[in-house]
This record gives C-alpha cells, structure tokens and sequence, in this order.
C-alpha cells in the first residue's frame, strides 16, 4: 500500500507533495478511529538516555522535514522517539525560489536549495506551547539570510532564548549549503565565538530558574579530517553536549542519476543513500577525536537497518532520518525504532 501511495506521491512536485501529505494526515489525525487504524500504538516508556534526555527509542526525524512545527502531533503517533523542529530564524522569511527541492531516485535521494524558508521562531513558539507529550522535542537554530556573518550570533541567541522553555535540546547549524556563507561559520575562530555565546547565554538563563538543554552541533560531510580535528577540539574547548553528523552534501560524485539532469537542477544539498557512506566515514572520525561515548547522533544515508546499525556500532547514541523517511515511510521508522 505505502509503494503505491509513494507513486501517485511521486506524481507531485515534491515540495506540493510534502505539504499536501502533511495536511491531510493532520486532518486524518483528528479523527481518533482513523488514527488507531493508520498509526502504530507507541511506547509508553523511554529507554535511551541522551545527553541527560528519556528516548522512547534511537530513531528521530531530522530538522528541515518540520520547519515550523506545524506536523508534531501527527508526526510523534509514526514511532519517532524524538522530532527535531527547523531550522528556525528570528524572522520569518521565504526561502530561495521554486522550485527548489528535487527526487532523484535512480540514487534514493534528494537535492534541496530550500534556504531556511521558515514562518520565524514567535510562530514556532505558539505551536510548541501545545506540543505533543511523551515526545523529545529538539529546536534546530539558524540565522537569517539576510545578516552578515558578523552578527550571526545574534541570531542564534534570539531563536535560543525564546525557544528556551519550549523544546528539550537545542542544534546549531551552521552547515546548510544553502544559505550564503553559512558554512563559513564552521571555521575554528567563528565557530568558537557562535558556540560560546550561546553557551554563556544557558548559563545566564539556567540562573534565571530553567531547567537545563543540552546543545549540539550540527556540521557539514564535506571537510577535510583536519577540519574535523578543529572541530573536535571546538566543541571540548566550549563544552559542547553533542555532535550530530551530518548535515547535506555538495558532492555529488556517487550519483547515478543522468549527469545532464542533475546539472540541470543547479545547486542544492545532497541527502539520502548517496552520502551514507561519507557520513559513516565522517562519524567514525568523529569518534576518534571526541571523547569516548561522546553525544553523537548519525544522520545523513540512513535508508535502511543496516545503515542504522553501522552508526550505532560505530558510536552513535542515536539516529536521525530524513530522505529515509521520504522513500521508506513509517516502516523505516518502525524497523530503526527496534535498534
């Protein structure tokens, strides 16, 4: 049932399909028979403890799938044992222009310019004030296109603060290919100032009364190992809580997909079956130079339950899916929640 779902799915421009298939499983969700007919029964008990966090199990929903928070609901009765919401920027903003979110799946995967299009963080604020129970909740932080580098952390701050009382962790990206010059916040000088700030800016909040909220780091697959070495010592020196590896890809070597097509797509981030292998690559290097049984979460190519399987034995606590879930559906999410 779900292949031919898929395929008539498939027959949509994929940002239509999304949306579309989000609405109307948020209608269906209303509708209590319907749900107990569609969607799995969940554990009631969490399992997996993470950065000081309960996971009913190890299989989330990466940011960019939610952006604003709209699916929660509809999303935590598929078997997630956490959803990360985003990226969210202070102000609403729209995102490159359309299209830009593309299947190739010769290659199960996904290219996306989709530029932090997001409705900004006071609209995510209202939602998460009725958010589901039961579930881990992560907000995923950005800046707006329009602010340069310089005051990037301000930015952050601001999502971090209001997001603050609203959601269980926090993931700085600062890796989107998408989004001009955002990676270039990944260098160590950069990066060290980001992380701090928003380090200083927990503790400031954690004597105001909050509880506390791990905050990870999000990076990019394509560096070199030395970059990941700086990165490494970056997150020791600003006593970062966790890593998640990876964010999309540039590259675009291991595509199958007709090379006239996917030039005629333009750029985009890379996501699905053809970074699995680099994102294992880029984790187990990770794991070398952090501390051992470091916060790490896999994500980036897992498409099935071996691909899962290889990021748990080669030191991630948890997992993250995106395009897994775009071609596997909620049967991915059931066999990973099992790991």
């Amino acid at each position: 049932m779900f292949q031919l779902v898929r395929k008539l799915l498939f027959l949509l421009p994929p940002e239509r399909a999304h949306y579309f298939t989000m609405d109307f499983l948020n209608l269906l969700v209303r509708i209590p028979l319907v749900t107990h007919l569609i969607f799995p029964k969940q554990k009631s008990e969490a399992s997996i403890s993470f950065c000081g966090l309960h996971f009913r199990n190890r299989v989330g929903l990466a940011a960019g799938f939610d952006k604003n928070a709209k699916y929660l609901h509809v999303l935590s009765k598929m078997g997630f044992g956490h959803i990360e919401v985003g990226t969210v920027t202070p102000l609403a903003q729209d995102g490159n222009p359309k299209p830009r979110l593309f299947r190739l799946p010769k290659d199960q995967a996904l290219i996306n310019r989709m530029g932090f299009n997001n409705e900004g963080v006071d609209a995510m604020v209202t939602r998460l004030k009725n958010r589901p129970k039961g579930l881990v909740i992560g907000g995923n932080i950005g800046k707006n296109k329009v602010t340069p580098n310089e005051n990037a952390h301000l930015d952050y701050l601001v999502c971090f603060e209001k997001l603050f009382p609203y959601v269980d962790y926090f993931t700085v990206n600062v890796s989107s290919p998408n989004t001009p010059g955002l990676r270039e916040l990944q260098d160590k000088e950069p990066l060290t100032q980001l992380l701090q700030s928003i380090v200083q800016k927990r503790e400031g909040l954690l004597k105001g009364g909050e509880g506390n909220k791990p905050i990870l780091l999000k990076i990019a697959p394509d560096m070199t190992n030395e970059q990941l070495k700086e990165i490494a010592e970056v997150i020791q020196q600003v006593k970062l809580d966790g890593i998640i590896l990876n964010n999309t890809s540039v590259d675009r070597s291991a595509l199958i997909t007709d090379k006239n097509r996917v030039d005629s797509i333009g750029n985009g981030g890379l996501s699905g079956a053809p970074i699995s292998q680099r994102s294992q690559e880029v984790l187990v290097a990770m794991s070398q130079y952090l501390p051992k049984d470091f916060p790490i979460i896999g994500v980036g190519g897992i498409m099935n339950e071996k691909d899962g399987e290889k990021r748990i034995e080669a030191g991630a606590q948890l997992i993250q899916i995106y395009t897994g879930f775009v071609y596997g559906g909620m049967g991915l999410v059931k066999k990973l929640g099992k790991l």
